[in-house]
C-alpha cells in the first residue's frame, strides 16, 4: 500500500517512495548553477519536479522514463504543486506495485474484448468481415490493442484505454446507425474499430506513456492506412478472393479523416457519410470522456473551484457541479393533491372487478 498518491499531496508533505519519472532535462539559473527538471506520476496524478543544485553526474544516473524512488518534499508554487527532489535511487524488485504507478482502466479488459469481437462478428459484408478478421487473428496485435492507452495525456490515457474508448465509440455507433437508414452500419464499426489501430505501435506504455521513435517520425494516422493495405493482402488469402478496392479507399479514408480538420491532424477531410459518423462518434466520446475526468472525477490540488483550469480542447474551463445530481433525480417528484370528490348520486359499485385501491408507498 503506497504511503500518500500525488492526487491526495498538499504542500509540506514529504514524500519517500517509488514513482514514474519522466521528461528529465538539464537547465541553469541565472546564476550559472544547473538544476534538473521533470516529471513525477503514479496513477492518479503528475506533478512537476525541481533538484536544485544538481550535478550532471546525478542528470545521467535518472532514467529518460521509468520508475525511481525519490525522497524530497512538495511544495506550492504559483497555485501550482512542485516536488523538490533531495535523494533518489533505483527501486529495489519487489517493493512497489506497478499497477499503482501506472494509470489502468476500471473496467474489465475480457469483458470489453468480447463486446469488441462481438461487434465486428456482427459485419454482414464478407469482404469487411473478412478484412476484420485479419486484425482479430493477429495474437501480439491483439494483445498490445487490448492493453495500450488511447492517448498519452489528453483521453483515456491509461493501460486499456484504447480498447475502452473503441468499444465504447462502437456502442454509440450500433445505436444511432439505427436512425439513419442510409448510413452503412458495417463501415461504421469497421472505421471505429481500425481509426485508432496503429497507436499500439505510436506509444509505448510498459512504465511511463511516451513516444516511440516510429510513432514520432510517421505516427498512427500514416500507419493505421498503411496497415489495411498489409491485412488486405492476409484477408484475400484467406477468403480465396480480392477485396473491392471501393473499400479499401474507403476504409483508408475514414483514417485519414477521423481528426476533421487539417489543424488536428487530419490528412482529408471526412467525405464520406459513415466518414463523418465515425469523426463525430469518436469525438464525442474522446470530449466527453475528457470532460467528465475533468468536472466530476478527482478534483487535483490547486485547482479547487467551480470551474477548472483553462483547457485548449475546449477552448475555456468548465463548470464542474452537476446541479441534479442522481440520487436527487431518484426522489419521486411530489404527489399533487387529490381533487375533492363531489358527492354524486351514481349507485356505488359493490363488485370487487370495479374495486379501486390506492397504491401501497
Amino acid at each position: 500500500m503506497r504511503r500518500i498518491y500525488l492526487a491526495n499531496a498538499a504542500a509540506g508533505d514529504l514524500l519517500d517512495d517509488v514513482f514514474v519519472f519522466t521528461g528529465k532535462q538539464l537547465a541553469a539559473t541565472s546564476t550559472g548553477k544547473f538544476y534538473i527538471k521533470a516529471f513525477l506520476s503514479d496513477r492518479t496524478a503528475q506533478i512537476t519536479v525541481r533538484m536544485w543544485n544538481a550535478t550532471r553526474e546525478e542528470f545521467d544516473l535518472l532514467p529518460e522514463s521509468g520508475f525511481v524512488k525519490v525522497r524530497g518534499r512538495v511544495e506550492n508554487y504559483q497555485n501550482n504543486l512542485q516536488f523538490i527532489l533531495e535523494g533518489f535511487e533505483p527501486p529495489k524488485e519487489g517493493t512497489f506495485d506497478a499497477a499503482e504507478l501506472i494509470p489502468t482502466t476500471t473496467k474489465d479488459i475480457p469483458q470489453m474484448t468480447a463486446r469488441l469481437l462481438e461487434l465486428l462478428g456482427s459485419i454482414h459484408n464478407k469482404h469487411l468481415a473478412g478484412l476484420m478478421r485479419a486484425y482479430t487473428e493477429d495474437k501480439r496485435l491483439m494483445e498490445r490493442f487490448c492493453r495500450a492507452p488511447a492517448a498519452m495525456s489528453f483521453h483515456h490515457a491509461f493501460i486499456g484505454g484504447l480498447l475502452e474508448h473503441t468499444v465504447n465509440s462502437m456502442d454509440v455507433a450500433d445505436a444511432v446507425c439505427k436512425f439513419y437508414p442510409g448510413l452503412n452500419r458495417d463501415i461504421v464499426v469497421a472505421g471505429i474499430f481500425l481509426h485508432d489501430i496503429a497507436k499500439t505501435w505510436e506509444l509505448s506504455y510498459d512504465c511511463a506513456f511516451g513516444y516511440t521513435d516510429g510513432g514520432q517520425l510517421v505516427g498512427h494516422i500514416v500507419k493505421s492506412a498503411v496497415w489495411v493495405e498489409h491485412k488486405r493482402r492476409t484477408a484475400e488469402q484467406s477468403l480465396g478472393e480480392p477485396i473491392p478496392q471501393p473499400i479499401i479507399d474507403v476504409m483508408q479514408h475514414i483514417i485519414i479523416s477521423h481528426h476533421g480538420v487539417p489543424e488536428f491532424g487530419a490528412i482529408k477531410p471526412p467525405s464520406t457519410p459513415e466518414a463523418i459518423a465515425v469523426h463525430f462518434i469518436e469525438n464525442l466520446d474522446a470530449k466527453l470522456m475528457m470532460s467528465l475526468q475533468s468536472c466530476r472525477g478527482l478534483v487535483q490540488q490547486g485547482s479547487e473551484g467551480n470551474f477548472t483550469e483553462y483547457m485548449k480542447a475546449f477552448s475555456g474551463r468548465l463548470y464542474r457541479p452537476d446541479p441534479a445530481p442522481m440520487a436527487e433525480q431518484a426522489v419521486a417528484p411530489a404527489k399533487a393533491a387529490e381533487p375533492v370528490e363531489k358527492p354524486s348520486n351514481k349507485p356505488v359499485l359493490n363488485n370487487p372487478m370495479f374495486e379501486t385501491t390506492k397504491a401501497k408507498k
